[in-house]
């Protein structure tokens, strides 16, 4: 079967733009939405932040993988990067449906730094969600040259949304009910 490539790469751009639209307008909706009579979900932010450790550690093994040429071991981590990505997002929903969000509790120049911290994770998450999209969307339309300029750019940002993740939760665990 034939595949019409820049038809299909049209297709894959659409979606990448209503994904990154529609995921950020669903999470800050959802994140107000509360599950009446459900239990809370107190024991999924551990879980989501050795996800997002976990991310980190598989970031930077493909990183190591495509620098040795091993490009299916590369693409296998990055999928799995996806993969995991997308299970922290619906552990993320589910704990804020259920639970109230937890304040930080800390005092003095730690929380200048926390809420440095919390607000730079947040605000590049959103835009790290079409980067990724579109330099996965490149290695699979065979766009390799495309793929790794956007990549050198890609890697950084989300391997910083990964590890700033850990580290968020690191310092409000304290403060968790």
């Amino acid at each position: 079967m034939l595949v019409n490539k820049p038809l299909q790469e049209k297709k894959i751009n659409r979606t990448i733009t209503v994904v990154s639209i529609v995921v950020p307008v669903v999470v800050a909706l959802l994140f107000g939405v509360k599950l009446p009579n459900v239990e809370p979900l107190s024991f999924l932010p551990p879980i989501y932040a050795s996800i997002n450790g976990l991310t980190a550690i598989l970031l930077v093994l493909a990183l190591w993988a495509i620098k040795k040429k091993k490009t299916n071991l590369h693409r296998r981590i990055m999928t799995s990067c996806i993969a995991l990505s997308l299970l922290f997002l619906a552990m993320y929903i589910a704990y804020h449906m259920t639970s109230e969000s937890t304040s930080y509790g800390g005092e003095g120049f730690l929380r200048y730094i926390y809420f440095f911290i919390l607000i730079s994770h947040i605000l590049l998450s959103i835009i790290v969600i079409p980067m990724v999209l579109i330099t996965y969307a490149r290695a699979y339309l065979g766009k390799y040259e495309s793929h790794r300029k956007l990549a050198k750019i890609t890697f950084p940002v989300w391997l910083y949304v990964a590890i700033t993740g850990v580290v968020v939760y690191i310092m409000i665990s304290p403060y968790y009910v």
